[in-house]
C-alpha cells in the first residue's frame, strides 16, 4: 500500500520514491536523500527552538505537501517530527507513509488505532473511525506548536491522559460547539471541565497571526478545522509570499 501511494505522489515536498527493488527474500525501498529529520533538527536547538523565519518556511511546506495528498485523497495520518525530512537547503518533504490510506465519498470507517500519541487528534482519541482529511490538520498544528517551543504542546502518556493534557490547553469542549462529539465511542458526559488557558502564553515566539493560525488547526470539531489550502492563505504567511516573490 505505501508503494502505491508513494507512486501516485510526485511533489517537492513529499519524499521521491527513486526505485523498488523486489527479490525472493527481500523488498527493498530506495528513496532520495535528506540529511536529518525535523525531530533531530529540533534537539540541535534546544531550549532556543526553531527562529521565527524558519518555522514558517517550514510549516508552509509541509502545508504545501499535505494539501498535495488531500488533494490527491490521501491521508498521511502518522504526521510528526520524526516522519519530516529536511535537508540543508532548508527544504522539507513529507516521509513514511505506512499509515497512509486513500480516502472517498462517503467517508469510510478506518481504525482509530492510528497518528503517534502526542499528535492524534481529539476525536480519534474518543474512537472516530469516520474521520478525514481534518486528522493531518491537527497533526500540523502540533508540529506548528512544537518547532515554537522546542517541545511537544501535548504530551500524554496513554488515550485518556493525552484526552487531558489537550482539555487542560484548549478547555473541555462543550456540545455547544461539538455537538457530534456525543455519537463517539468514548465520549464521557462526565469528563472533568477545564477551562481554555492562553495559547498565547504556551506559543511565545508566535506573533498573533500564528496563534489565529495555529488555533484554527486546534478546532474541536473536525468540520471546522481549517483546511491546508486556505492555512496556506493564512496572513502568518503574508512575509513568506513576499519573499518568493522577490527572489
Amino acid at each position: 500500500r505505501e508503494i502505491s501511494i508513494l507512486k501516485q505522489l510526485n511533489h517537492p515536498n513529499i519524499v521521491r520514491l527513486h526505485e523498488v527493488i523486489h527479490t525472493a527474500k527481500s523488498l527493498t525501498l530506495i528513496f532520495e536523500y535528506l540529511d536529518q529529520d525535523l525531530k533531530n533538527y529540533l534537539n540541535a536547538c534546544g531550549s532556543l527552538g526553531v527562529d521565527s523565519y524558519t518555522i514558517k518556511s517550514f510549516l508552509f511546506q509541509l502545508l504545501h505537501g499535505i494539501a498535495y495528498c488531500h488533494q490527491h485523497r490521501i491521508l498521511h495520518r502518522d504526521l510528526k517530527p520524526q516522519n519530516l525530512l529536511i535537508n540543508m537547503e532548508g527544504e522539507l518533504k513529507l516521509a513514511d507513509f505506512g499509515l497512509a490510506r486513500g480516502f472517498g465519498v462517503p467517508v469510510r470507517k478506518y481504525t482509530h488505532e492510528v497518528v503517534t500519541l502526542w499528535y492524534r487528534p481529539p476525536d480519534v482519541l474518543l474512537g472516530n473511525t469516520k474521520y478525514s482529511t481534518q486528522v493531518d490538520i491537527w497533526g500540523v498544528g502540533c508540529i506548528f506548536a512544537e518547532m515554537s517551543r522546542g517541545r511537544p504542546l501535548f504530551y500524554g502518556t496513554n488515550d485518556a491522559n493525552q484526552l487531558e493534557r489537550i482539555f487542560r490547553i484548549m478547555g473541555t469542549p462543550s456540545l455547544a460547539n461539538w455537538p457530534e462529539m456525543i455519537n463517539l465511542p468514548e465520549y464521557d458526559a462526565n469528563m472533568p471541565n477545564y477551562p481554555a488557558k492562553g495559547l498565547a502564553d504556551l506559543v511565545p515566539k508566535l506573533p498573533p497571526e500564528g496563534v489565529d493560525l495555529l488555533k484554527k488547526m486546534f478546532q474541536y470539531n473536525p468540520k471546522h478545522r481549517i483546511s491546508a489550502v486556505k492555512a496556506m492563505k493564512h496572513p502568518y504567511f503574508d512575509e513568506l509570499r513576499e519573499n518568493i516573490l522577490s527572489e
